[in-house]
């Protein structure tokens, strides 16, 4: 059921690095993006893939891991993700990529927990180092990274108290991220 789906689709940040996600397993995930609605119809977003790890450590690099959590600056040697999409915006076709690269990613990441894998979306990102880094040409625009792997974490969804939205990680570092109830979100 999608349900089930949504809810086993949480932000990852760590994972097993051990577990290889090949280039196939990546295009498979662009492949849902594909056939995933387009504003217009336009189509205009491009991907860069990513499954090796000198490339991987590049886009690592560019990244900001988790706000909320202060003394954590990402998953350590061991707990990187396997795997990254780069979400680009074509300026060819147009400047206004309306929500194009959210309705791709959610389809991208609900493929990925299909394949029990799992992955985080990145819109915190250094998008000129990471275009230098990987020679990715002016026309396109970084919208999102979205960095994939087999989950090393157990994340969890708490109950919002106190207006507080904020995720954060407990003594047994399991992660947790606070949902407000339906009622509260529903105004009709």
């Amino acid at each position: 059921m999608l349900k089930d789906l949504i809810l086993k689709n949480r932000s990852y940040r760590r994972f097993y690095q051990d577990h290889k996600i090949t280039i196939s397993d990546l295009e498979e995930l662009v492949d849902l993006a594909r056939l995933s609605a387009s504003g217009r119809n336009l189509q205009p977003l491009k991907y860069f893939l990513s499954a090796d790890s000198e490339t991987n450590e590049k886009i690592f690099s560019t990244l900001a891991w988790a706000a909320y959590i202060k003394d954590w600056v990402g998953p350590e040697e061991g707990e990187k993700p396997t795997g990254y999409i780069i979400i680009l915006g074509d300026t060819r076709l147009t400047n206004n990529f309306l929500c194009d690269h959210g309705i791709v990613s959610q389809s991208m990441l609900l493929g990925a927990v299909e394949k029990k894998l799992g992955g985080c979306i990145f819109a915190s990102i250094k998008r000129d180092k990471l275009k230098e880094l990987l020679n990715i040409k002016d026309h396109f625009d970084v919208l999102l990274v979205i960095a994939l792997g087999k989950p090393k974490e157990e994340v969890v969804i708490d109950e919002v108290m106190n207006d507080d939205i904020k995720y954060y990680r407990d003594e047994k570092q399991v992660h947790h991220v606070p949902k407000r109830k339906l009622e509260d979100i529903i105004i009709s």
